[in-house]
């Protein structure tokens, strides 16, 4: 979860410290320069036109891409193949991991290739999309503008979305300490809810990024320890691989689906990395640095995924903190780290989407009304998704429906549809098989989101 964090630093980096080319640039002239592929002039370089004061090296590129995949969402896996079982999680983390890595392959080249087709340096993903429908089919051009809002506001409930999962894991971290020190107290899950309403409100005012980044970065500390005491009792008398099953009742995997594609989806940070490299070229192809990092994450979530589901089997929690004994000192402190990572790193996760929003509202709002504007919309927001994580139940669920709903529409269903619409009229491949492989990978993110969404709010309506 703090991996979606992670991405929201990578991502206002970008956007503050690129200002000729920053990933969220407006590409208000697109319908106006690319009336007609015609009009395509091929000898213009995106990569040859982006003045960077600070390119990222292939390497820098890679540790940022890492950086950004790699979280607490890992801490996920286990309860997510409790949902499948050990083989089908094994095999079904490595397939869903070359279909997410596909897919943002697609956004990444799509993204590329309208850049050129446009004339300009980059782009971020709302604005990739709206330079698609700009520049695609004639009828979807004078839909094009509000496509890139529609994306704009899908990312910022998105990351919304996620938020309210930290304050779950956060009253779930707090409580289970408290129950345990204090076993007859009468604190309910809505109280502390109430108790973190308020440094919420608190903190989700810092305007500023600058304020917020040392938070981050003792976040990213307490993160890593965390990570390594859990290894440390996962491995504490391991049983044995078939302490477990092999496969667990079809009905269960969207869930499983649900919640390897939250842990793993990181859609948004892929453009702003690539858009920051001294070498773009070098982020897809083989090896790549997409394709390295992504392997290496793959391999990371699984190993955690079946180590965690063998030792805990279906008592896995939504964050594996929840499992360790809260009697051990080690473990303790794994729990105080983890609640203190995540409120750290929710502030900087909420600062991305009120970004979005303001940009999309601040020109209905008189200037000298600005600033109480944004102090009311922070504030809104913020108890929106402290209440609620008052209202869902369960970690894991609530993982699994963010997971199917929001991320199967912009990791999987949304790539893959820009690529068809941007390569209709150019060419769609021997046999058309472009046309068909993302209309395959279109209608498996439906089926991800529907069949997700629809096993996700069984399992809270029954926990209810």
């Amino acid at each position: 979860m703090a991996r979606i964090c992670r991405r929201a630093r990578t991502i206002m980096a970008v956007i503050t410290e690129n200002g000729d080319f920053p990933s969220t640039m407006s590409v208000n002239t697109i319908n106006t320069k690319c009336k007609d592929t015609n009009n395509e002039e091929k000898g213009y370089d995106p990569f040859q036109n982006r003045n960077l004061d600070q390119p990222n090296s292939d390497i820098r590129s890679f540790a940022n891409l890492l950086k950004s995949s790699l979280g607490s969402g890992i801490l996920a896996m286990p309860a997510a193949f409790k949902n499948a079982g050990s083989i089908v999680g094994i095999f079904g983390t490595i397939i869903l991991g070359y279909i997410c890595t596909h897919c943002v392959y697609l956004l990444v080249k799509t993204s590329q290739d309208v850049s050129r087709v446009s004339k300009v340096p980059s782009l971020g993903y709302a604005e990739t999309v709206e330079a698609v429908f700009a520049t695609g089919p004639r009828p979807l051009r004078k839909i094009s503008t509000a496509t890139r809002i529609f994306i704009d506001w899908a990312m910022a409930l998105t990351i919304l979305g996620a938020c309210a999962v930290y304050v779950i894991l956060l009253v779930d971290s707090v409580q289970q300490i408290v129950d345990f020190y204090y076993e007859h107290n009468s604190l309910n899950k809505g109280m502390y809810c109430l108790m973190f309403l308020v440094p919420i409100l608190i903190f989700t005012q810092i305007k500023s990024l600058k304020y917020i980044a040392p938070f981050s970065g003792f976040a990213n500390i307490l993160l890593v320890v965390t990570f390594l005491i859990c290894l440390y009792y996962i491995c504490d008398e391991f049983p044995h691989f078939d302490s477990q099953p092999k496969s667990i009742d079809i009905q269960r995997l969207p869930l499983f689906i649900g919640t390897v594609i939250f842990a793993m989806e990181g859609i948004g940070v892929v453009l702003p990395v690539e858009n920051t490299m001294a070498k773009p070229q070098h982020f897809l192809g083989c090896p790549g640095v997409l394709n390295i990092t992504m392997t290496i994450v793959v391999l990371l979530y699984m190993i955690m995924g079946i180590l965690g589901y063998l030792k805990y089997g279906e008592h896995a929690a939504g964050s594996i903190t929840l499992n360790l004994p809260t009697k051990e000192i080690p473990a303790l402190m794994a729990k105080v780290f983890i609640t203190l990572a995540i409120f750290f790193t929710y502030i900087l996760q909420f600062y991305v989407p009120m970004e979005i929003v303001w940009r999309n509202i601040k020109h209905r709002v008189t200037q000298k009304y600005h600033n109480p504007a944004q102090a009311i919309m922070r504030a809104v927001f913020a108890a929106l998704t402290v209440a609620a994580a008052a209202t869902l139940p369960r970690l894991e669920q609530v993982i699994g429906l963010e997971g199917a709903f929001f991320y199967s529409f912009l990791g999987l269903i949304a790539p893959s549809l820009i690529d068809l619409i941007f390569r209709w009229e150019r060419g769609l491949g021997s046999y058309n098989y472009v046309m068909y492989k993302d209309a395959s990978l279109i209608i498996f993110g439906i089926f991800v989101l529907v069949t997700g969404v629809t096993q996700s709010i069984r399992e809270i309506m029954r926990t209810l």
